[in-house]
């Protein structure tokens, strides 16, 4: 499991579970996997943060990492290197969905709630489409 991609210690748990006798075996393995540096749930909250990153906003890694059961010291690292490069990401996404600036009060409530929706700040959804693609 750990050759295709990161795990918590809570998905492994989850996962293991049903093929152990009892919760301390699989603490054991865990541990041991932690030990030798096979298992890192900073590893995790840093690949899963960027691949998110590239088409949702902070709130939505927020969300997503601590539905995982990452800490919440490791939650809020990722967060602010995702809020470092939010506007631009919520800028391409915007471009990639939409690319024309609303041309009246309901397209522009469609535009914000689409980029509100992935998880972008207020005021980033609110620059992005201020400026829309002039930048």
């Amino acid at each position: 499991m750990l050759a295709r991609r990161e795990h918590t210690r809570a998905e492994m748990t989850r996962k293991l579970s049903p093929h152990s006798e009892s919760p301390e075996q699989v603490a054991q393995l865990l541990d041991a996997l932690a030990a030798r540096g096979w298992l890192s749930e900073a590893r995790f909250a840093e690949s899963r943060a960027n691949a998110l990153a590239r088409k949702f906003g902070s709130r939505k890694i927020e969300h997503d990492l601590r539905s995982r059961g990452v800490s919440d010291e490791l939650v809020e690292q990722a967060v602010e290197r995702s809020l470092a490069q939010e506007l631009d990401n919520c800028r391409v996404a915007w471009q990639k969905k939409f690319g024309v600036l609303p041309q009246d009060a309901a397209e522009r409530g469609r535009q914000m709630r689409f980029l509100a929706g992935r998880g972008f700040s207020a005021a980033a959804v609110r620059e992005v489409l201020k400026a829309g693609d002039t930048d």
